[in-house]
């Protein structure tokens, strides 16, 4: 059977990908890619493109729908780019999830003889993100547009209220627009690089309620920002900050380099696992705070740290993991490339009593190198690298330190998967794997590993 542009066939799907995209097979095995499918569809499908082997589709028409199917709660969904799985039920996703870190592990990595957990799941799928960043523009009509970009493109479609994140924002968006009608105040277009207001980005601490008002601008700032500042203070009685943040550069980097003060303090503050962290406008801070106490809870746990032993945390960032270990480890030393983080991290550690932590400014790399050639030997050694992975270079720098274990915290299986498979080569067994759904509805999902040294 040859699959034609526009042919429309009856497929059953079976499987999913990564990016939410349902997946079944012709009788010929070509497999046919559909958006917004679920496991278990039994559907009509209008073929859009067609490859030698794969072909894309779309749903003409739901014939039988899946057990997993629900009605999509978010009118934005499928336009926005953000959400992923609003079609299926939470269940579903994370099975998905779970499978799609397991077959990287095994596949990908050929890793075997290791305990794979259960999927910690989320106990509040909706309204948990802690920061938002709503580029603003434009309507046909005049009027400013809040919202986000449609998938692949810079084009902004509307959302005051989305369902990931918290209902005080809304509020922020809502006095922003009145602001912006009262003063006409001038929106940047990114075609011509002109006008001035760019980005609305926003920060609130669950524990403390503190409310940062972050305002990304084309200048050094806005006009009457005093009265903006008024409208914000009468309307928002937990605004503990608001930043103008200076951008002036043609580039889809949300945040400019340099910040100023309008009004109270540059930073808020919040809670994770029982320590205060000063949060600001370039601080890493994990966006769902109540899931990364548990994802944080499961990597002390493979650390299994004795009080005389010594910690390594490479990609500290402001310190949070390493951190909440420190309490049971002799010394703690952090590393990091950032070096606003390594500031946070030190203003951290002694905001919080912490003596026995110490930071240092270099990439993971030559950090891992710097204290080898100090004669550090770190007991356990925590990585949670961003999404491109460790590389061979600090995999091989980290085995020649020789610690008894290693916990590998991951934001994307396959370079986990590649990972593990350099340490399982240098003296290393993968132990112990547990997924962690860190981003419900979306195609986000974190992992965190147990390796240990083969002779131990």
């Amino acid at each position: 059977m040859n699959l034609v542009k526009n042919d429309i066939i009856k497929l059953n799907i079976t499987s999913a990908t990564a990016e939410g995209s349902g997946v079944g097979k012709t009788e010929d095995g070509i497999a046919v890619f559909v958006p917004l499918s679920a496991v278990g569809d039994e559907l009509e499908v209008r073929i859009l493109k067609t490859k030698k082997t794969y072909a894309f589709g779309k749903i003409e028409n739901i014939i039988t729908p899946s057990s997993a199917r629900i009605e999509a709660d978010c009118p934005q969904f499928s336009k926005c780019g953000g959400c992923t799985w609003r079609h299926i039920s939470y269940e579903e996703e994370l099975k998905i999830k779970s499978m799609r870190v397991y077959d990287a592990v095994t596949r990908i990595g050929g890793i075997k003889d290791f305990e794979f957990k259960d999927i910690i799941s989320c106990e509040r799928p909706d309204r948990y993100r802690n920061k938002a960043q709503f580029p603003i523009g434009r309507a046909k009509d005049g009027s400013a547009v809040f919202g986000f970009y449609s998938f692949h493109t810079h084009r902004i479609i509307p959302c005051d209220d989305c369902l990931l994140q918290p209902e005080a924002f809304n509020s922020v968006i809502e006095i922003t627009k009145r602001f912006i009608d009262k003063t006409n105040a001038d929106i940047y277009d990114e075609t011509t690089g002109k006008g001035r207001l760019r980005h609305l980005y926003m920060r609130l601490g669950e524990i403390t309620d503190e409310l940062m008002v972050c305002y990304v601008v084309n200048g050094n700032g806005l006009k009457q920002e005093d009265e903006l500042v008024r409208m914000l203070k009468d309307g928002l009685p937990n605004l503990k900050s608001v930043i103008i943040n200076s951008n002036r550069e043609k580039t889809n980097v949300v945040l400019g380099k340099k910040n100023r003060v309008a009004y109270g303090s540059d930073h808020i503050t919040d809670v994770l696992c029982g320590l205060k962290f000063k949060i600001s406008p370039f601080s890493f801070w994990q966006v769902n705070r109540a899931q990364a106490e548990k994802l944080y809870s499961k990597a002390k746990e493979y650390a299994n740290l004795q009080n005389e032993e010594i910690l390594l945390d490479l990609y500290c960032g402001t310190g949070t993991i390493g951190l909440t270990m420190a309490e049971n480890c002799k010394t703690l030393v952090g590393a990091e490339i950032v070096e606003d983080a390594i500031k946070n991290a030190n203003e951290n550690a002694k905001a919080n009593g912490i003596e026995n932590a110490r930071f240092i400014c270099a990439d993971a790399s030559k950090a891992a190198a710097q204290l080898k050639a100090e004669g550090l030997q770190p007991d356990v050694v925590v990585l949670d690298p961003p999404r491109k992975g460790c590389g061979e270079d600090v995999i091989l720098t980290v085995a020649q330190m020789s610690p008894k274990r290693v916990v590998y915290v991951s934001c994307d299986p396959a370079t986990l998967a590649r990972d593990l498979e350099i340490f399982e080569s240098n003296g290393y067994k993968t132990k112990e794997v547990t997924p962690c759904d860190m981003f419900p509805r979306t195609a986000h999902v974190e992992t965190v590993c147990l390796l240990s040294r083969k002779d131990k």
